[in-house]
């Protein structure tokens, strides 16, 4: 990859989308709960919405996908991933979908769930 490239994806304090997808995610414990499948982003408001974590399964077969409110995650250098603070028991009972049941994520009612799981504000107030 040249330079140009590399420097037109990530910066000190930006990053591609495409380079947030794989990142992994852990809790404040250390431990690997996941990877960001996908992020979602506002089209009206530029803000991104949520990280769409895959957690569980093995070889794509099970896994699950766990949409977190973004302001949730905060990236860890020394993890070399995004660090939040919930428990792997906490994401088990999190709102999720597999891959064949995606939520309409218009919606802002099942995005007030999602928030309020969580217990954060939703993005959009």
């Amino acid at each position: 990859m040249d330079q140009r490239t590399l420097d037109s994806t990530e910066t000190a304090t930006l990053i591609a989308a495409d380079k947030v997808e794989g990142t992994n995610v852990y809790n404040r414990l250390g431990e690997h709960l996941g990877s960001i499948d996908n992020v979602m982003i506002d089209k009206m408001s530029g803000k991104v919405a949520y990280a769409v974590m895959s957690f569980g399964g093995f070889l794509g077969i099970g896994e699950r996908y766990h949409p977190m409110p973004w302001g949730m995650l905060t990236y860890d250098t020394a993890q070399g991933g995004y660090v939040v603070d919930i428990d792997k028991k906490m994401l088990t009972g999190a709102p999720n979908y597999e891959a064949s049941a995606v939520p309409n994520y218009g919606d802002r009612a099942w995005g007030k769930k999602v928030h309020d799981y969580y217990g954060v504000t939703p993005y959009w107030y």
